[in-house]
């Protein structure tokens, strides 16, 4: 799959782009506004073009006719662990999402957000998103997808929108979940909780026999340096992690009690490779990582989008 282009909004650390260079797409812009995200980006991929800033004031006339406009825009809107605001929460891009599709009509689109965007409640909302993009000749469609079926070893389910051009939807399949289930955690993680001779990594291992809870990785307004609110740090408790926090490094040989996670142990239980460089301190790296999207999954969607697009240039070559 060569020669097709993305357009990426909210790139956040990269877990979407990151899928997307796996699917055989070319970056041609990366917009982010975090300037830690930003950092990230440029550090594993120096030849991504980046735009550091608010994504309402970027233009996309110059990316007319680009293969893939992609984004996850900001879940709080519609996450459980927010107020729901929806549409009247000051942090919803799905607008200026609808104004990119205008102003570059890309051949696709793919936005991803949290689970609870599939809500009743925001029935109207979607339905009004998907007319809106029929008035740009586009149709889309929506599925609910869990990280732990492509690999990632903790469920994360995350509501997916695609949207193509008529001529290309017949095209397109949702990615179909993988038969080799997701690693347990303990074995995802053995060698890193053991790195500094930890003699009691073994035993962690064997209890830890289980795929991850969702990692959480809050906002500006809410979350820090650890893994959610105490639901989710009950959760942890069960695979004997302690979720209150984040740790510098592994434990040591003596270490007693119960581990916490390093920052690129959060990086590889949500699908990132382990060379991948998470930039900032401790809470805006763990930030970037819990809420990005696992590049697992990305990859397995944006593969599904490329077939789409590459039979309908297939199509069109034929009737020239």
């Amino acid at each position: 799959m060569t020669n097709l282009t993305s357009l990426e909004i909210c790139a956040g650390a990269g877990g979407q782009a990151l899928g997307l260079e796996w699917a055989g797409f070319e970056h041609a812009h990366l917009v982010e506004i975090e300037p830690a995200a930003c950092a990230t980006l440029r550090a594993n991929r120096p030849h991504w073009h980046v735009s550091e800033g608010d994504v309402r004031s970027f233009s996309g006339q110059a990316y007319r006719g680009i293969d893939l406009l992609a984004g996850g825009v900001p879940c709080p809107p519609f996450s459980k662990a927010g107020q729901q605001h929806g549409e009247n929460d000051e942090r919803d891009l799905f607008p200026e999402a609808l104004r990119l599709a205008d102003e570059c009509r890309p051949r696709a689109i793919m936005l991803e957000n949290v689970r609870g965007l599939l809500d009743p409640t925001f029935a109207a909302y979607r339905a009004r998103i998907t007319s809106a993009l029929g008035k740009l000749g586009y149709v889309a469609t929506w599925q609910l997808l869990n990280a732990s079926d492509f690999g990632v070893s903790q469920l994360r389910p995350r509501v997916l929108m695609v949207a193509l051009q008529h001529d290309s939807i017949d095209d397109f399949a949702w990615p179909e979940p993988q038969r080799t289930p997701a690693r347990h955690v303990g074995d995802l993680l053995h060698d890193l909780m053991a790195a500094r001779g930890w003699r009691g990594a073994t035993a962690w291992r064997r209890g830890a026999a289980m795929i991850a809870p969702t990692l959480v990785g809050g906002s500006k307004k809410h979350g820090g340096p650890d893994l959610g609110p105490t639901r989710a740090r009950r959760a942890w408790l069960t695979l004997g992690v302690d979720g209150r926090g984040l740790a510098d490094h592994a434990p040591d040989p003596d270490f007693e009690g119960m581990p916490r996670l390093t920052v690129k142990m959060a990086a590889r239980l949500q699908g990132f490779p382990d060379d991948w460089v998470v930039a900032g301190k401790k809470t805006a790296a763990y930030r970037q990582i819990g809420n990005a999207f696992p590049p697992p999954v990305a990859a397995a969607v944006a593969g599904q989008i490329a077939v789409a697009l590459l039979a309908g240039a297939k199509r069109r070559l034929r009737r020239a």
